[in-house]
């Protein structure tokens, strides 16, 4: 069970799970994967609370990459930027600290994966921006509402992730392909699917492809290139909605020094609400 102090309910258990943190807050979400004691997927948790991709860069190409963020708004849908150096970002939640409340983080260097860790404040430097972009873990919320399922949550998987063939308009040293999401939607939900998800712009909003995988370059959707592959039952569609794993991979073709991303499927867990306007905390 799920360790709570009686001072402001953090969690201070050693381990939990993904099913102990179901209905725990945002903050008790982070507590927990600050503290070391949860290190796993974020989908499902904190429901209602936008959940963000991370793009940590040096401040030399910061400015090109949200060149690129803004040319591409599907896959890098931007809701919050630090200062350079500060590991804050006060517009997505006060006490955020972005070197250790992500559950899993990637360390590339030079174009290469060098580490997967879970707390980055041994590799932080005074020169880097953190790019926090929308995901659309944020929208399955408003599907489960809707008798939408979503098979994955269903699951307890990672939403399964792909490479496609859809080019991406390039900015400076940053360009490639778009990655996908995809979940099977019952054939007759598919255009309330659509429609639900065109509401959360800063969550990829509208699917970008429905049907046959091909027309978006993958060719086994048994085969993710990230997450986990889940069924697909009789009566339902293959839909797709563009991804924040899609900087990753223009992260790594650029072969910057050093980045930092999220693991894919460990995301950001911020304090406002997912259909907020506004991300400018008070």
């Amino acid at each position: 069970m799920l360790d709570q102090t009686a001072l402001g309910g953090h969690v201070t258990a050693t381990t939990v799970s993904h099913s102990d943190l179901i209905g725990a807050s945002a903050t008790d979400v982070r507590a927990a994967i600050r503290s070391g004691a949860y290190t796993g997927h974020t989908a499902g948790l904190a429901a209602g609370k936008l959940q963000c991709n991370l793009a940590i860069l040096p401040e030399n190409v910061a400015l090109d990459f949200l060149r690129f963020c803004q040319r591409n708004p599907k896959p890098c849908p931007l809701v919050g930027v630090s200062d350079s150096g500060d590991p804050a970002l006060p517009t997505l939640g006060h006490d955020i600290d972005i070197r250790s409340d992500v559950a899993r983080y990637r360390v590339f260097r030079n174009g290469t994966l060098t580490d997967e860790v879970t707390d980055i404040t041994d590799v932080w430097a005074d020169d880097l921006v953190t790019v926090a972009l929308g995901c659309s873990f944020t929208f399955e919320n408003a599907l489960l509402s809707n008798g939408i399922p979503v098979r994955h949550i269903e699951t307890g998987r990672n939403v399964p992730m792909f490479r496609s063939n859809i080019d991406l308009v390039p900015a400076g040293p940053f360009g490639g392909q778009m990655v996908v999401t995809m979940r099977p939607i019952p054939k007759h939900q598919v255009d309330q699917a659509r429609e639900i998800s065109r509401r959360y712009p800063q969550a990829h909003g509208a699917p970008i492809a429905v049907g046959d995988p091909a027309q978006i370059g993958i060719s086994d959707l048994g085969q993710p290139d990230w997450g986990d592959a889940v069924d697909i039952h009789p009566g339902e569609m293959p839909v797709y909605w563009a991804c924040g794993v899609t900087p990753q991979n223009v992260l790594l073709n650029a072969g910057l020094p050093l980045c930092i991303t999220h693991a894919p499927g460990h995301m950001l867990i911020a304090d406002v609400a997912e259909d907020a306007e506004t991300t400018i905390l008070t």
